[in-house]
């Protein structure tokens, strides 16, 4: 009963007329960055970040925008993977097997109607897990300590190692990046300067921001340059634009029962939209049998990925919100805005500010009707979007991005600091090195420090408290699991296909 009251001052905030408005433009920004290959989510919330600080929005706000911009990018990655067979974000890659083939066949309409439902069923799915797994999650994690709090993170970086297929020395390097970039500043316990270089602007650290900007819009930039999907041909929509009653009834279970995986998938710190499209839709293929049409355009290869992906993201939240641990990057990016806001993460977060994280949780709700009722019918609309050539979308970009750095301390430095990262960002990306656990490293660094440092100083500088209780102990052996466990089952899983070869 009191999740309920508590939900329903939530909507009241959400449901202002300006939040609202706000709400419904970062549904529309979200959606059109969501189409345009290579932004994705991670992009959208980083170039809206600082937009907003600057605006002096109110913290429920300013999360608002974030979370729609979030979910319309989750939507919108879909069109441009059923349209010109390039994912807009890492979670529509699996739309891209039986969407494109099913928009060949002249049911681009359909295709793209029956994932916008999907998406709606995951969304919704999920926002209800957060309501109703949350709030018990974050009073349990009341019990924990600095000791308890600093394998949570060691776990969170762990599980984002584990699963990130084989480039998993690439990844600790990225965390490592990561975790060197949060030192930069002076110590708060000491009140030593690291590795300012006599600089000081960085006395107080590198801001999230210039960090966000340049590493993800910045480097993303750069990409978009190098690479042109002009000779893509575009599938066109023509012919009728909904899904019928067969194609519904043939995906409804798939719909359903990759949210749920979805959701719980995307609570795992780490785990992200990618990996939960792939799993529901490896899934969805088994369950099909011999004589399913996945990979030359079955409905059920749309809905699965799709349901899935926008269930994880929304439940990529929990782990933000209770424990303070980012589940994905961009989840990564909106602690940064809670921090911007002196506003800090974590369990004690449903009890301090009841106010911002229930209206987070309603706006959710309210976005995810706007996105569906926004759609389908402009469907035309966003597809104009793709039209936009690199020359003219690329200083638009830039130009957002970079007053948005400069408005938030006006400074010429950060926007020079911004670039310099943007550039290493580019390299990074080129040699293939994964820019979440990077961001994730330097969300999680203080923290970890932080955390690390007080459990030393409780037991005397000995190091048994990091061990000491059986939940570190639980942790420690999840993290460890998280690293080994999936390549040991990939190891079986080549072993077992060179003997069948074999025989």
């Amino acid at each position: 009963m009191e999740t309920l009251t508590h939900l329903l001052s939530g909507f009241a905030v959400a449901g202002t007329p300006t939040n609202l408005l706000i709400a419904l433009a970062g549904c529309f920004l979200g959606t059109v960055i969501g189409l345009l290959p290579g932004l994705g989510p991670i992009n959208g919330v980083a170039i809206l970040l600082p937009i907003a600080f600057a605006m002096k929005l109110p913290p429920e706000s300013a999360l608002i925008l974030l979370a729609a911009v979030y979910a319309g990018c989750e939507y919108g990655g879909r069109i441009s993977a059923i349209l010109i067979n390039v994912p807009g974000d890492a979670g529509a890659v699996m739309t891209t097997l039986d969407g494109f083939p099913m928009a060949k066949k002249g049911l681009a309409g359909p295709a793209l109607s029956i994932s916008a439902v999907a998406s709606f069923t995951g969304s919704l799915v999920a926002t209800i897990g957060i309501v109703a797994f949350a709030p018990a999650l974050a009073n349990w994690a009341m019990a924990f300590g600095p000791a308890e709090y600093f394998a949570l993170m060691v776990l969170a970086l762990s599980c984002l190692g584990g699963l990130v297929g084989d480039s998993l020395p690439k990844a600790l390097i990225a965390c490592l990046l990561g975790l060197a970039l949060a030192c930069v500043g002076i110590d708060s316990n000491s009140g030593v300067y690291r590795y300012t270089f006599d600089l000081l602007h960085l006395s107080d650290g590198i801001p999230f921001i210039v960090v966000v900007i340049g590493l993800f819009a910045v480097s993303e930039l750069l990409l978009m340059l190098e690479s042109h999907h002009a000779d893509t041909q575009a599938a066109s929509l023509s012919g009728r634009l909904l899904f019928n009653l067969q194609e519904f009834m043939l995906a409804r279970w798939t719909i359903v029962r990759s949210a749920v995986a979805g959701f719980f998938i995307g609570v795992l710190p780490g785990a992200g939209a990618s990996i939960a499209s792939a799993m529901t839709y490896a899934t969805e293929r088994r369950l099909a049998g011999k004589d399913h049409t996945f990979g030359a355009g079955d409905v059920r290869g749309v809905a699965a990925p799709e349901a899935a992906n926008n269930a994880s993201a929304y439940g990529s939240l929990i782990p933000m919100l209770t424990l303070g641990v980012p589940g994905s990057g961009t989840t990564a990016v909106m602690i940064g805005a809670l921090t911007l806001y002196n506003i800090t993460p974590g369990p004690s977060l449903f009890q301090d500010q009841p106010i911002i994280v229930w209206s987070l949780i309603a706006s959710l709700f309210i976005a995810n009707i706007m996105l569906l009722a926004m759609n389908i019918p402009l469907i035309r609309l966003f597809v104009k979007f793709l039209d936009i050539p690199n020359w003219l979308l690329v200083p638009g970009i830039a130009a957002v991005s970079l007053v948005g750095v400069y408005a938030v301390h006006g400074t010429a430095f950060d926007l020079v600091l911004g670039c310099l990262l943007g550039g290493f960002g580019y390299l990074l990306r080129v040699m293939n090195f994964p820019m979440a656990p990077l961001i994730l490293g330097f969300v999680l660094g203080d923290m970890m420090e932080q955390n690390l440092r007080r459990a030393l100083s409780i037991s005397g500088g000995e190091l048994d408290i990091l061990y000491a209780s059986p939940l570190t102990i639980g942790l420690w052996l999840a993290a460890a699991a998280m690293l080994i466990g999936p390549r040991l089952l990939r190891l079986v899983e080549r072993r077992r296909a060179v003997a069948l070869v074999s025989a």
